[in-house]
């Protein structure tokens, strides 16, 4: 047990049993807010993965023939737990990356909400009956787990990006291997325990834990050990694609969350408010650390000034930057230096290239790893912050003239997750929303992602759909059964 919070746990979790790797190596988690030392844990390497995989394909021998209202009840049982332990629970992810408590807290009724709806579409995977071609024939299809399910998470939604995946798995009656990402790992051995006491079996859910240093192997062996079924990760573009190749050659099922670099477009007929509100939640939320948050603010010359000076208002009046657990903060620590190092570089560029600085502009008067929430004007395409995501608190602000400008624009791209739009012309509403190259419209709304819709991107945004009705479709397959002779 590490720290004072009863669900810190410094051990991996494997076979129901906590576990050290077998080298006895461990790595160090900081807070960064603080650079405060919260705990080490195994760093495992490929040995104990292939370990922690046959030990999950043991598991599904017994786990896929359990009844889907048996997977139910124990599901029903993690997500009482989670909403009963949400404070500590909210707590390690305040720890661990960073985000005002508040907005922790948030993150684990979103993370409770997808183990409850998988719950309930564990009685919900049904095959279907055909018509044949001839009289002595019946045809049927039934659908059934793929196996082991290995998953790769990321820091920045640390509990509610496992449950997305896990709770899905689980339901569709596979076992998991997880490797949560290298600086939010205490969040996954919390899960892990209450995933116990719900009554998961050992070797059901599983835990790997690794350093940064030895992820690389880690993930080469869930992608191609012959046991595993396929892999499902949330991550940047680059480290999906390595991975979509190396699950390639043993045909993994492949599930890929990855990069986005939303748009966020202003028509002149837009409630400028409205707008505005949508765009602190979908800017600011979580530092600016997240797949679906806008990069691009693309606002028609028409109320380019109005929105320009509302955003710029509503930035300084209502976000406080601070550590997660200070009362009233609404905006904590990027994640580590390397990130306050790439909204650095991305402001220095715009202004070098003509941007001005409206709001902000530079680290923050707190130090490590805070910096100011940034407006940048005057912003052109040339400018590396409409070409690659931040993944921090920087909104660059474009002018444009026509529909089919900001559309060409939105979509110049080669990712596609999210994009959102405020217009109040319901024409131009259906025209846009069915051309922008994405997964996911927001129309007059800056938050998309909810347990009910489906998470999915285009392009080299990513394979397969999380969350809603489909999610658990990625850890199914189908079997035609053709009976004759009758």
């Amino acid at each position: 047990m590490a720290g004072k919070n009863p669900l810190m746990f410094d051990k991996a979790y494997v076979g129901g049993k906590w576990t050290s790797a077998q080298d006895g190596s461990t790595f160090e988690i900081r807070n960064p807010s603080n650079g405060e030392l919260l705990g080490s844990v195994p760093d495992m390497k490929a040995a104990d993965t292939e370990a922690a995989v046959k030990t999950a394909y043991e598991s599904f021998k017994t786990w896929k023939a359990t009844l889907p209202k048996e997977r139910q009840t124990v599901l029903r049982k993690w997500d009482e737990l989670l909403h009963k332990n949400k404070e500590n629970l909210a707590k390690i992810i305040t720890m661990e990356m960073g985000k005002p408590l508040p907005e922790a807290i948030g993150e684990i009724n979103y993370a409770a909400s997808m183990v409850e709806w998988f719950a309930e579409e564990a009685r919900r995977i049904y095959g279907d009956t055909i018509p044949a071609p001839v009289k002595s024939k019946r045809i049927v299809t039934i659908k059934q787990p793929i196996g082991v399910a290995c998953m790769i998470t990321p820091w920045n939604f640390p509990s509610a990006m496992i449950t997305r995946k896990a709770a899905a798995a689980l339901a569709a009656g596979c076992t998991v291997v997880l490797k949560p990402s290298e600086d939010t790992p205490f969040s996954a051995l919390a899960l892990a325990e209450l995933a116990e006491q719900a009554g998961i079996p050992a070797g059901v859910f599983n835990v790997v834990t690794s350093s940064r240093t030895s992820t690389p192997e880690v993930g080469k062996v869930l992608c191609t050990h012959p046991l595993s079924a396929g892999i499902s990760f949330t991550g940047s573009t680059p480290v999906g694609k390595i991975l979509m190749k190396q699950a390639a050659d043993g045909v993994k099922h492949v599930a890929m969350e990855l990069g986005g670099h939303a748009a966020f477009i202003v028509f002149d007929s837009a409630d400028v408010d409205l707008a505005v509100q949508g765009a602190m939640v979908s800017k600011f939320r979580n530092t600016g650390q997240a797949c679906v948050g806008s990069n691009r603010f693309l606002v028609q010359a028409g109320i380019y000034d109005k929105f320009c000076a509302k955003f710029a208002e509503v930035v300084k009046a209502t976000l406080k930057v601070g550590d997660g657990f200070q009362d009233g903060s609404t905006m904590g620590p990027l994640i580590n230096e390397r990130a306050v190092e790439k909204v650095e570089r991305h402001v220095k560029d715009a202004v070098d290239k003509g941007a001005k600085v409206l709001v902000g502009g530079g680290r923050h008067s707190l130090g490590g790893n805070f910096v100011e929430p940034t407006l940048l004007t005057d912003v052109t395409t040339d400018m590396v912050c409409t070409q690659e995501e931040t993944f921090g608190p920087l909104a660059p602000i474009l002018k444009f003239n026509t529909e089919e400008e900001a559309i060409a624009i939105a979509n110049s791209v080669n990712v596609g997750l999210a994009s959102y739009f405020y217009s109040n012309n319901i024409s131009q509403a259906w025209r846009v929303a069915e051309a922008l190259e994405v997964g996911m419209v927001g129309i007059n709304e800056g938050l998309v992602s909810t347990v009910e819709t489906p998470f999915s991107g285009w392009k080299e945004s990513g394979l397969g759909r999380e969350a809603s009705k489909y999610g658990i479709e990625e850890y199914l397959q189908m079997k035609s059964v053709v009976f004759g002779g009758i």
